[in-house]
């Protein structure tokens, strides 16, 4: 196909395709290109309608070909076949493709196939004279640059933007390097696409006569003439197997069609473009969809932020009534286990040293941190039923829109969602950032965001002292994380990145029902990560801290004199303006820096108890306000080693992980001493 297009160019012939939905007014625009030379017929082989004509410019010839009106490149129809085959398989130089204006949304359906396929495409942006009389607007430079094409606003029936279609169409078609759209799926089905995609890179063939991840969206939509296509390729059978594994996996948990499933996200990614780009006046009698009646609400400007927090305070709430109930029957299992470990170890007469490593290293710290588990899947569960609503797709439109007018970028708000979670991946995900600079400032905040990890320190100190009240202090402590995390990145873009910040396309995806199976699969996802956790690192971490509790030898176990109690009382005055001045908070946080559970894993380690004998050491040592400031330094400080290893990795950076390490370090001091002396002198200690 190079070839035929490096032909044309030597002999001065353009090739320009129109492509566009039915009554778009891609015949007037055919007709106003070339006058009265042109010629019907038919395809070859098949009775759909064929349409070509040629005109002049300067010293190219440019021939048009009117491709099959057409919704879309599915190819169920004959027509849709005729204009998909023309575009994979004759690659014009530029596709010139007629969008309705006043039906945007429907239109650009075709338009994202396009793009998808890797045309070279121009927009016209057709009929845009009616925009006025439907009380409606587009923002043509936004819808350029966010589709990353040319858009051109034609009147075809009056001959008004024809001039100025062709010069950008030909300027189109010298084009060396077209880039397909990439649009996301989804994490479930891109991790298939990911994989579809590399076995087809394994065939170079196949690589060079397709665009390789339009191929692995349509052998993953099942779309039949693909199918065919790839049944020729014998070796290719391992690649239509895992399509099977993946259509069969990705059904059953979303419980619709693969096709449905992939349009879906179209129609989202569409829905969120022209919210950014089409301002309408809309009559009080329009009829509006089911999701357009909720948005109106839920992303409406003035209530979107509190519905958020809403949304927040709700989960929450959700998380700790109902889960109290349940860290009470995990306690009573691990305090048995405890029991039943230690009658085993005496019976098969263990000594001292290996009941101990047991009972006061394993069992009182891992099991400190497992007691946990139920709150944590019960978070993991309410973030799952919030993203398979699609509300989270809303919520990071509202706080795109309140973070671009902070002067930060809005797509950075989908790593920091992900931080919830974990920050790890949080961070490896502000790779979808084509911003440097917002990629790295980011990374650099996305530690602010409250991950799971951090949870259970959050009960252990809000149950021992907030007792009903814990859902909304722990539902605080996330959200200065999250006013925090904004207010550096302020500051950040402000001295450190200067610069524009744009706008970025949210894909907006219907509001749906979601599904038991589907919740709880994601739930147990996230929270079986966590588990895997607590069974190698934290275990590690613990029976470190035990061998350091136990050292040097004829020390008492876990005292001030031990190599633990020395570490933690050398750096404990650093935390005295804090309120916790002590060395076990000291040790805890250090070992914190490995993995934020270890916080309480090291507590249990020191107390030398499980989580039930554990919260009432803490009410004994601690108060509700010196309590607070603890778990506000654990929210800020250092983050853990995986994390800084992901900032290292991902900013290719010594200097950036050290800032990030440093800066996060020094803030977390400051709120902390912050909270507890404001609150010294409100009377609250």
């Amino acid at each position: 196909m190079e070839v035929l297009q490096k032909a044309r160019k030597e002999s001065k012939k353009i090739v320009l395709a129109l492509a566009g939905n039915p009554n778009s007014g891609k015949t007037t625009v055919f007709n106003a290109l070339t006058g009265a030379r042109q010629h019907v017929g038919n395809w070859p082989g098949v009775t759909v309608e064929k349409k070509e004509g040629q005109f002049q410019s300067g010293e190219y010839t440019v021939q048009v070909v009117d491709l099959p009106g057409t919704y879309s490149l599915s190819a169920y129809a004959e027509d849709e076949a005729v204009a998909r085959n023309y575009l994979l398989f004759q690659k014009p130089d530029v596709v010139v493709n007629i969008v309705d204006a006043t039906n945007l949304e429907r239109n650009l359906y075709l338009t994202v196939q396009l793009l998808e396929l890797g045309a070279n495409v121009v927009v016209a942006l057709n009929m845009s004279d009616e925009l006025g009389a439907r009380q409606m607007e587009i923002n043509v430079g936004e819808l350029s640059r966010l589709l990353a094409v040319p858009v051109v606003p034609t009147v075809a029936t009056r001959n008004q933007g024809m001039k100025e279609l062709v010069a950008m169409a030909l300027k189109a078609a010298g084009e060396k390097e077209i880039l397909p759209l990439r649009l996301n799926y989804g994490e479930e089905m891109e991790k298939e696409l990911a994989v579809l995609e590399k076995e087809i890179l394994a065939s170079p063939d196949l690589a060079e006569k397709y665009a390789p991840r339009w191929l692995a969206v349509k052998v993953l939509e099942g779309d039949e003439f693909i199918l065919k296509e790839l049944q020729r390729h014998q070796r290719l059978a391992p690649l239509l197997n895992r399509r099977h594994e993946a259509v069969k996996k990705l059904e059953a948990v979303w419980g619709e069609d693969m096709e449905s499933l992939l349009a879906d996200r179209r129609y989202g990614f569409i829905g969120g473009l022209a919210r950014e780009v089409v301002i309408r006046r809309r009559s009080a009698e329009e009829r509006l969809s089911i999701s357009d009646k909720i948005d109106r609400v839920v992303t409406n400007r003035y209530l979107g932020i509190p519905i958020f927090l809403l949304a927040m305070w709700a989960m929450f709430q959700f998380t700790f009534k109902l889960g109290d109930p349940l860290i009470g029957w995990t306690e009573e299992l691990f305090e048995w286990l405890g029991e039943v470990l230690g009658s085993l170890l005496a019976a098969l007469g263990a000594g001292e040293l290996i009941s101990s490593l047991v009972g006061d290293g394993i069992i009182a710290g891992v099991g400190a941190v497992l007691v946990f588990i139920p709150p944590i899947f019960l978070l993991f569960f309410a973030i799952s039923l919030l993203e398979d609503s699609g509300y989270m797709a809303r919520a990071a439109y509202i706080v795109d829109r309140f973070m671009h007018a902070l002067g930060l970028h809005g797509k950075s708000f989908i790593p920091l969602l992900i931080g919830f979670g974990c920050n790890t991946p949080a961070i490896m995900a502000t790779r979808t950032l084509e911003n440097k600079n917002d990629r790295i400032i980011t990374i650099l905040i996305n530690p602010l965001m409250s991950c799971a990890a951090r949870l259970p320190v959050y009960v252990l100190f809000a149950g021992a002292f907030f007792g009903a009240r814990q859902g909304m202090v722990i539902f605080s402590l996330y959200l200065l994380g999250i006013v925090l995390a904004i207010l550096m990145g302020v500051l950040f873009k402000r001295f450190l990145f200067k610069g524009e910040s744009s706008h970025f396309v949210l894909e907006l995806p219907p509001y749906r029902m979601p599904t038991l199976k589907s919740t709880l699969l994601h739930m147990w996802e996230r929270g079986s990560a966590f588990v895997r956790k607590a069974g190698t690192i934290i275990v590690a971490v613990v029976i470190l801290v035990w061998v350091l509790s136990s050292l040097p030898a004829g020390v008492e176990y876990a005292s001030q004199e031990s190599i633990l109690g020395r570490i933690g009382s050398f750096v404990a005055p650093v935390f005295k303006p804090a309120g916790f001045g002590t060395w076990e908070a000291a040790a805890a946080l250090i070992f914190g820096i490995l993995a934020k559970e270890v916080v309480v894993g090291t507590l249990g380690v020191v107390y030398g108890m499980g989580e039930a004998g554990l919260s009432s050491a803490i009410a004994q040592h601690w108060t509700p306000l010196s309590a607070y400031a603890f778990m506000v330094m654990t929210l800020i400080y250092i983050p853990c080693i995986a994390s800084i290893a992901a900032i290292k990795r991902e900013t290719n950076s010594w200097g950036w992980m050290s800032f990030a390490v440093g800066y996060s370090l020094v803030l977390g001091w400051l709120m902390a001493v912050l909270v507890y002396q404001v609150g010294t002198l409100l009377g609250l200690g």
